[in-house]
């Protein structure tokens, strides 16, 4: 069979379109396609809600694809291992109360996974700024990457959602968009980003899911964004509270909606 380069280019312009039409008003919008904006994906999506997740990178994943320094092995507890059953990623026993996994299968398979469910990830696409009605955040502004990289003068398109969650990781790009541009005082002790602390796995890991919850009207943070805005320290490569703390967002909002 003959190929023609002009229908290969319309079948991705006419699908991509169709995808991001459909992505302009959902459920819940994230920000950030790292582990934790990934499993809160997955959760929602097999709850059938209506998922749309923005990544301004080219690759999902956030840090897991690397592990610790390049090695592509990731540490999770007994508590992230049932998350990781769950999904089908094979994990082995270091010593009790340790377990790891690779993490190409990890990403790859929690990726897909979560695809499959029924989220929409689209990426090389940065959320610029969010959209503010009445005090409560339901909305992103989004543009692509490359526009943001290359410092073009290019106008954002805006996107509804009843909720928007902040997978950003440590940046917590789209809260200190809130709290530089909207007014609104956050739910933190200082009222505003309090700050990510030195890595202390021990305490970063109960506190990631501790601190995923709601920052402001319509605004949550999960994994590291969490810990960045409501002040917690980081954990390094070990990977369970990430997971854990977007399934803690995703079951929070499903009883939401």
């Amino acid at each position: 069979m003959a190929l023609d380069e002009v229908k290969i280019s319309k079948a991705i312009i006419e699908n991509y379109t169709k995808k991001l039409l459909d992505a302009l008003d959902v459920d819940v919008a994230i920000a950030g396609a790292g582990p934790a904006g990934i499993c809160c994906a997955y959760y929602l999506a097999k709850a059938g809600k209506k998922i749309a997740l923005f990544e301004r990178k080219l690759s999902v994943g956030g840090g897991m694809w690397g592990g610790g320094i390049m090695f592509n092995e990731i540490v999770i507890q007994p508590e992230a291992k049932k998350l990781l059953d769950e999904f089908g990623v094979n994990t082995r026993l270091y010593e009790k109360g340790y377990y790891t996994a690779d993490s190409i299968e990890a990403v790859s398979t929690l990726c897909s996974k979560t695809v499959k469910a029924g989220a929409r990830i689209f990426n090389l696409v940065s959320a610029e700024d969010v959209m503010v009605r009445q005090k409560r955040v339901c909305g992103l502004v989004l543009n692509w990457t490359s526009v943001e990289m290359a410092k073009l003068h290019v106008d954002p398109i805006t996107m509804r959602a009843r909720f928007v969650i902040d997978a950003t990781g440590h940046a917590a790009e789209v809260v200190r968009i809130v709290e530089r541009k909207s007014g609104m005082k956050l739910n933190t002790k200082t009222g505003k980003i309090v700050g990510e602390g030195s890595m202390w796995a021990e305490v970063a890991e109960s506190t990631t899911v501790d601190n995923s919850k709601e920052v402001c009207k319509g605004l949550y943070v999960t994994g590291m964004s969490a810990n960045a805005v409501f002040g917690g320290p980081r954990m390094g490569p070990i990977f369970g509270g990430m997971l854990l703390s977007g399934k803690k967002v995703a079951k929070e909002l499903i009883k939401r909606l």
